[in-house]
């Protein structure tokens, strides 16, 4: 099992940044890849980024592309997601979360979740 904890969530102003991160404990792996998920009220949980815990490979959705960067400590077990630029529209909660899928984008893909923080951008 792997257990994954969000921090660093809250409220910012347009324009304005977040980091938020990810704790990992557990049967973590260098094998395994991050992810980060968002969810908007009425809307689908979305992927945002991933990184391979191995290699540092990031792969990000075209939304968020040059404005969100997702890394790793060295020690492997703490993954963080920096948003700059926010937007009304990145208002969601966001999720981190692990899977043994090298290319994994799909919720489905990924089998250990964290609670979610909630990240509001104002206009």
């Amino acid at each position: 099992q792997v257990q994954l904890v969000e921090s660093g969530g809250g409220l910012v102003q347009a324009g304005g940044s977040l980091r938020l991160s990810c704790a990992a404990s557990g049967r973590t792996s260098s094998d395994y890849v991050m992810g980060w998920f968002r969810q908007a009220p009425g809307k689908e949980r979305e992927f945002v980024a991933r990184i391979g815990w191995m290699y540092g490979f990031t792969y990000y959705a075209d939304s968020v592309k040059g404005r969100f960067t997702i890394s790793r400590n060295n020690a492997g077990n703490t993954g963080y997601l920096k948003m700059n630029s926010l937007k009304p529209e990145d208002t969601a909660v966001y999720y981190c979360a692990a899977s043994m899928i090298m290319t994994a984008t799909t919720e489905t893909s990924y089998k250990y979740w964290g609670q979610g923080t909630q990240v509001t951008v104002s206009s």
